[in-house]
């Protein structure tokens, strides 16, 4: 069987440059130049850019003009402006602290670790919607799984199920920080609508009790809240996924 891998693993075409640089793996003899910075440096002016500029201001001439090179010269790191959008998700996300799924209750350090990510996200609110080149591969990516997956330790769940867990969980962080960004609820300064404040006052000229009651009785209950929704829909939405998660647990035991 590992015979089989090996081999499977050496049929394998070469990993692509931004791998081998991210990984510190990068292929001997190769041919050219050394690059005069490193893959983190070109990922840093990217999300430099991105946080004061917004994603739509990335591209490959930015980045290069950012740190005084030439566009061509990005190409000795990355082939593609998606390879460039993995490196910046992979710097901006940063490496997790591990140190948040090694105490507790495997519930206290799920959560905990679904925080720090969505915190992450609040931060570079551009990285749920950027394009990158498949799967996550890229170091810090990766941790963050390995990171996640560590906060079932002593539980009884298979490992499929342990796996499923974490993505339903991520992706409803990403989608929950995509949501804030399209209700305003980040500010204006994370691409916050300039309407947001007025929503709940726009919503109520649109909408009448007759054709709407559900939604007039819901939209009147925050019309004059002023909870930080980001926080308590956050929390909410992980209380409902973690008391799944409870009872999935139970039942494996």
């Amino acid at each position: 069987m590992a015979d089989d891998v090996a081999q499977s693993l050496d049929e394998l075409p070469p990993l692509p440059r931004y791998l081998q640089l991210l990984w510190d793996r990068e292929a001997p003899g190769r041919r050219g130049p050394k690059p005069g910075r490193s893959i983190t440096e070109i990922g840093e002016a990217g999300v430099r850019i991105a946080d004061r500029d917004g994603i739509d201001a990335v591209s490959m001439k930015s980045v290069a003009t950012e740190l005084g090179l030439t566009t061509m010269s990005l190409y000795r790191y990355v082939d593609s402006k998606e390879e460039l959008n993995a490196v910046m998700v992979d710097v901006a996300l940063g490496e997790p602290d591990f140190a948040v799924t090694a105490r507790g209750r495997w519930r206290t350090r799920l959560e905990a670790w679904a925080r720090a990510g969505a915190a992450k996200r609040r931060a570079h609110p551009w990285v749920v919607d950027i394009a990158v080149p498949g799967p996550p591969l890229t170091p810090n990516t990766i941790a963050w799984m390995e990171c996640g997956l560590r906060a079932f330790a002593n539980t009884t769940l298979g490992e499929q199920q342990k796996l499923s867990t974490l993505l339903a969980i991520d992706s409803y962080v990403t989608d929950h920080v995509r949501m804030s960004v399209q209700f305003g609820l980040l500010g204006r300064e994370h691409g916050g609508s300039e309407h947001a404040d007025t929503y709940g006052l726009t919503l109520a000229q649109l909408i009448d009790a007759d054709r709407f009651p559900s939604l007039t009785q819901a939209q009147s209950s925050f019309e004059d809240d002023d909870e930080d929704f980001f926080e308590a829909e956050l929390s909410f939405g992980l209380k409902v996924f973690l008391d799944g998660v409870d009872v999935l647990v139970a039942s494996a035991r």
